[in-house]
């Protein structure tokens, strides 16, 4: 623990000697970054390296900024730069998802060109298209070529007690035409983040690349993979015989308050699933080893607490016997990637802020750090190169190339480079302060463009959600600092007590301590950043999201004085009502510690729900939270609104009907930072 200290702020003394340059340095020329930026900002995603190694394939989304309207189409790259990117697949419907075959010959991908998403499948060249399935309900990723080439897999829903296709189909239809809405619900997790999903499941299915009828792997009452865990969750043995998939069997009700997946395993023709792990918390992400004796796995250990660190198990299939490849340093393992030869594994893992990249032997060993981020994801690994996506702070996802050892870095698409050159970004700093038992707590701070060392600016403090989540050095389409400074603002975004990427025990410090020391953390930064001479105290606001508007509405009860705006979305605001409103009750059972019946979640209602405190309420507070949102419900921020009007705080709240725990559509966007940006101004800079 001391050396981890010691490290950190030695880096923070070397980033604060930096500082000193910048705060004299003559600011770039250009623009203020806008909302349309960011908004018409073109999103490069899901890079997918040929088998030859020499093309990359990925999926490019524009926006319309006058309808709103988003189209992802998949466009192609050479893997050694040598050419510029071009369109493979387009049309107005969108396609996405696209994955090679194994000689590389063809590319399936998902598009609803003809209706509900399908599975279409086309020469590598873009030619041919042809479509693979036709399921009422569509089809999702993932999306998973055999190794032989002849099947591909992918997930649809499906009504559990359907035998096949056609009684599907038919009980779709029968509730779309039958005028009684009324949801029956038999079980929990009967809705979850966005959708209801109390009659359906998800379920892998099979196809034939010559076509056929697709066939359900997965029948049964449980979701295979689980919902918003679909990401990575199916892979194909080497032989194209077995698939090893992701699903929670616990039971019906147990899947609210139970974070136990497991990894299976089914015959591609259908048949019985065999259970791989006997871990009691989540195992994820399968991968087979190249010759298939070995299953990698991405897994927790303690139960119900989904944030907990992540490890990299491999399992012995024949044996049944499992090893754990590294335990130090103290790394959470992100997605991983095997090797060509399958003697090495890449994989991402956060550190102090950022994403970086790491190689370890398939073997086991000691993890070595290749590159650091920004933020690094989506890797492919080729014979002598890596293919990846990568953004910081300010600048968004590209696709990049490097080598093996992480050198010769170099980007293959510029996709908003038009743009970008126009904009003044001032270069954000990672800097160190002492926060509750002299911890060192760090934060970004990122100066307005155009900065004047001689000026005094307001200030808004940005805390992140989670709590277990952390800013960092990448970009984001929702809440993007570098928007937020470009609004004339210094802003602060701390990782406080509970951030991930500075150890697992700094994680674990913020479950059953909502306002303990991560609020001194808070404030450690707080008062180091008003401190300082550029910066306005008298002019300070703070926002946040989820646990971040949990957090405002906390501080703002606390320290009625200190802010003279806040923002508060999808905040926590009444813990007793929210542990039996949210729909994961993992979350609330073990952050709270345990149900509200129990005396250790009582104490913590009482000591720590922002609800109790609302009278000392005095800051002008602006309120978001969306009808969708079954993470933390509507009435959580139409309790807090109720009680600042009762109270007489100059209070408004914005209601999104058709928006969930985050505000995703590109014309609700906009109208989101104009009020949120609004708000600021009329309290920060006109008041």
């Amino acid at each position: 623990m001391a050396l981890r200290n010691l490290s950190r702020i030695l880096l923070s003394v070397c980033v604060l000697a930096g500082a000193v340059g910048l705060l004299n340095a003559q600011a770039p020329a250009g623009r203020p970054m806008a909302i349309d930026d960011l908004i018409g900002a073109v999103r490069i995603a899901d890079p997918q390296l040929s088998p030859d190694g020499h093309t990359v394939a990925f999926v490019r989304t524009t926006t319309d900024l006058k309808t709103g309207a988003r189209n992802a189409d998949i466009w192609v790259v050479p893997a050694d730069g040598s050419s510029e990117p071009r369109e493979l697949i387009g049309g107005p419907r969108g396609e996405s998802t696209p994955r090679f075959s194994p000689d590389g010959t063809r590319i399936a991908f998902i598009s609803a060109r003809d209706g509900a998403p399908q599975v279409y499948l086309a020469a590598a060249d873009g030619g041919n298209v042809r479509q693979l399935t036709d399921l009422a309900r569509g089809v999702q990723p993932p999306l998973v070529f055999s190794p032989d080439g002849r099947t591909v897999v992918f997930v649809s829903d499906v009504y559990p007690d359907c035998p096949d296709e056609a009684c599907n189909r038919r009980r779709m239809e029968e509730a779309e035409q039958n005028p009684v809405k009324a949801r029956r619900l038999t079980r929990l997790l009967y809705r979850h983040w966005d959708s209801w999903r109390e009659n359906t499941r998800h379920h892998i299915f099979a196809v034939g690349v010559e076509g056929g009828e697709a066939r359900d792997l997965t029948p049964g009452d449980y979701d295979s993979p689980p919902h918003f865990q679909e990401d990575a969750a199916i892979a194909f043995s080497p032989d194209s015989q077995h698939v090893a998939f992701v699903s929670n069997r616990e039971g019906n009700d147990r899947e609210a308050w139970t974070t136990n997946t497991d990894i299976w395993m089914v015959p591609v023709t259908g048949g019985d699933a065999r259970k791989i792990t006997a871990n009691p918390a989540a195992d994820v992400e399968p991968v087979f080893s190249r010759d298939g004796r070995t299953l990698f796995v991405r897994a927790q250990r303690r139960a119900a607490f989904e944030s907990d660190r992540w490890y990299l198990d491999a399992y012995d299939l024949a044996s049944r016997t499992t090893r754990t490849l590294f335990t130090t340093p103290d790394l959470s393992l992100g997605h991983y990637s095997l090797s060509k030869d399958g003697s090495t594994i890449w994989f991402t893992a956060q550190q102090e802020g950022r994403e970086n990249l790491f190689r370890l032997p398939a073997a086991g060993g000691e993890p070595v750090r290749v590159m650091q981020g920004g933020m690094i994801s989506s890797i492919q690994v080729g014979a002598d190169a890596l293919v990846f996506s990568r953004s910081s702070l300010t600048a968004p996802p590209d696709i990049y190339r490097a080598g093996l050892d992480g050198a010769a870095l170099r980007p293959l698409t510029r996709a908003n480079a038009s743009w970008m050159k126009e904009v003044a970004f001032a270069e954000p700093e990672s800097r160190t302060v002492a926060g509750d038992g002299q911890d060192p707590i760090q934060y970004w701070l990122i100066r307005p463009p155009g900065f004047d060392p001689s000026r005094r600016y307001p200030v808004v403090f940005l805390i992140h959600g989670g709590p277990q989540g952390a800013w960092m050095d990448a970009w984001s389409t929702r809440w993007n600092p570098a928007l937020w400074a470009a609004q004339g603002y210094v802003v602060a975004a701390p990782n406080p007590r509970g951030s991930t990427g500075f150890g697992q025990q700094f994680v674990d410090e913020i479950t059953g301590d909502w306002a303990g020391k991560v609020m001194t953390d808070l404030d450690a930064v707080f008062q180091a950043v008003s401190a300082m001479p550029f910066v306005d105290a008298g002019r300070m606001g703070v926002a946040g999201a989820s646990y971040g508007g949990y957090a405002v509405n906390w501080i703002i009860s606390q320290q009625p004085d200190r802010f003279r705006a806040a923002v508060s979305h999808d905040g926590v605001f009444n813990l007793e009502s929210m542990s039996l409103s949210t729909e994961e009750l993992w979350f609330t059972e073990w952050e709270f510690h345990g149900r509200p019946w129990d005396s250790r979640a009582r104490e913590q209602f009482a000591k720590f729900s922002p609800h109790h405190h609302a009278h000392r309420i005095k800051t002008p507070t602006l309120i978001i939270t969306n009808e969708l949102d079954y993470r933390v419900p509507v009435d959580q921020g139409l309790q807090m609104f109720t009680a600042l009007r009762r109270n007489g705080v100059p209070a408004e709240a914005i209601v999104f009907p058709d928006e969930g725990h985050w505000v995703l559509k590109a014309l609700n966007s906009r109208y989101w930072h104009e009020a949120v940006f609004g708000w600021l101004q009329k309290h920060l800079l006109k008041g």
